[in-house]
């Protein structure tokens, strides 16, 4: 008897006590006991092989478009505004508003 012929025994006698010992499964026992093992020989000889990737046929949104000649970039025809500018009504060095808000102080806690 080879091992794996006796493995197969194991993994069906195992099967058929986890279903109760019924009467008349023996060959579905011995079908899926030979399923486990050739899983588990054939998971040790090699793995299997990796599917290979398709090619991108169709560009995707990843893909950067070519811009027309012809129209200009809009961000290019209008500079932006300086921030370094004070705003008037400010202090010119901190560049904070000329009255602040003070903080309000917190609550008492009331006593019981």
């Amino acid at each position: 008897m080879s091992s794996e012929e006796q493995r197969i025994r194991e993994f069906a006698y195992q099967i058929w006590q986890s279903e109760g010992c019924p009467e008349g499964e023996d060959e579905r026992h011995w079908a899926m006991a030979r399923k486990l093992v050739e899983a588990e020989y054939g998971a040790a000889d090699a793995k299997p092989a990796s599917r290979p990737r398709k090619t991108a046929t169709k560009p995707t949104d990843a893909t950067p478009k070519a811009k027309p000649k012809d129209v200009k970039d809009a961000s290019a025809a209008k500079p932006r505004a300086s921030r370094a500018a004070p705003k008037a009504g400010t202090d010119a060095k901190a560049g904070t508003p000329e009255t602040i808000k003070k903080t309000r102080t917190p609550r008492a806690k009331k006593e019981s």
